[in-house]
């Protein structure tokens, strides 16, 4: 099977044209099959494109000046949807032209655009932002919802935990990964009223390729003892933050630590592979790319701030849900649970 086109709105991020280019074309080294739509500045492009002679062939260049900007309110990009580098690469999603978005521009415009021009899934009430966070265990955890949606009910969470299960499927290769609700503790009584109702929502439901394992506290999400993590986006945003900036922590710690003394310099030169390793596990770049679920479509956030290897990885997370049908996946699971059942559990827990 030919794997569809990937839109790259080339003008968003941090890092401008040539890291998104480097990156996609790394990609393109590692799986010659890709193939790209390229959104922003002709001559901006073309210029990366010099430095990369493989992927002229692999690419068409849709010309587009105006950007996104980083600050822009996600109300304002909206009138410009039509004008924009990430208006069109996610155009060309919903038009057929490519199979997926990739952009490393402002989250909050990028999921109205996609909103509003792909529409939620049958059986979806609202899309949800979801992420690869590093873990002790075999596999990364999928975290959902990262920052989507602020206020989150039981049907919400319940839906999150499938798209995430289903998404976790495809990441980790298990046929039922292990799926938990973030609480403030692992008790059955302890959590607001929603996440109350959507714990008792996916314990009784059947027939659906996951373990609900019940809750899960911040300090246990990368201990390796649970696959999904559901939460709402105000928490999960938190929780991500934090996640990131005690990496961020540890890795400036060990760096003047060994940076103190001379003794610190020559344990530095014994411990440099173990450290080197750790440093390649907490590096956000290799866990690049935010997925958009439950859209017709799939839609992929890189950090603003990626490098090459990290918009890298973001084109082959973008690949891989191509290929694993991830959308496909979500429908048989919503179909499976019922939406009648969602719906008439969901007045029984309230």
């Amino acid at each position: 099977m030919s794997l569809p086109r990937i839109a790259i709105d080339a003008m968003g991020g941090d890092e401008g044209v040539r890291v998104m280019i480097s990156g996609a074309a790394l990609a393109r080294r590692r799986h010659e099959q890709f193939k790209f739509l390229l959104v922003g500045d002709e001559a901006r492009i073309k210029a990366a494109l010099a430095e990369h002679p493989g992927m002229a062939g692999a690419s068409e260049i849709l010309h587009c000046e105006d950007v996104v900007g980083g600050e822009e309110r996600p109300t304002q990009a909206l009138r410009r949807a039509k004008t924009t580098s990430m208006g069109l690469a996610i155009n060309a999603v919903k038009t057929g032209d490519c199979g997926a978005a990739v952009s490393a521009g402002n989250t909050g415009a990028l999921m109205a655009m996609s909103k509003l021009a792909l529409r939620t899934m049958p059986g979806i009430d609202r899309p949800a932002l979801a992420a690869l966070i590093p873990s002790l265990g075999d596999n990364d955890v999928v975290m959902l919802d990262l920052g989507a949606n602020t206020e989150c009910d039981a049907r919400n969470l319940v839906q999150f935990a499938i798209m995430g299960a289903a998404y976790s499927r495809i990441v980790t290769g298990k046929d039922a990964p292990r799926v938990r609700l973030l609480n403030i503790g692992t008790e059955d009584i302890k959590g607001t009223g929603d996440i109350q109702d959507a714990a008792a929502l996916l314990r009784e439901a059947t027939g659906l390729s996951m373990q609900f394992e019940g809750f899960v506290e911040a300090d246990k999400i990368s201990r390796g003892e649970v696959d999904v993590v559901v939460t709402d986006g105000f928490s999960g945003n938190i929780a991500l933050k934090a996640i990131e900036g005690s990496a961020r922590f540890v890795t400036d710690l060990l760096k003047n630590a060994f940076a103190s003394s001379l003794r610190s310099k020559i344990g530095f030169l014994v411990s440099r592979p173990a450290t080197e390793l750790l440093k390649h596990h907490l590096d956000p770049n290799n866990h690049n790319g935010g997925v958009f679920l439950g859209l017709n479509g799939v839609v992929v956030k890189s950090h603003g701030s990626a490098n090459m290897q990290g918009v890298a990885n973001a084109v082959e997370v973008t690949a891989r849900l191509l290929e694993e049908d991830l959308t496909d996946r979500i429908v048989a699971d919503l179909a499976e649970l019922g939406e009648d059942r969602l719906r008439d559990n969901g007045a029984a827990a309230k």
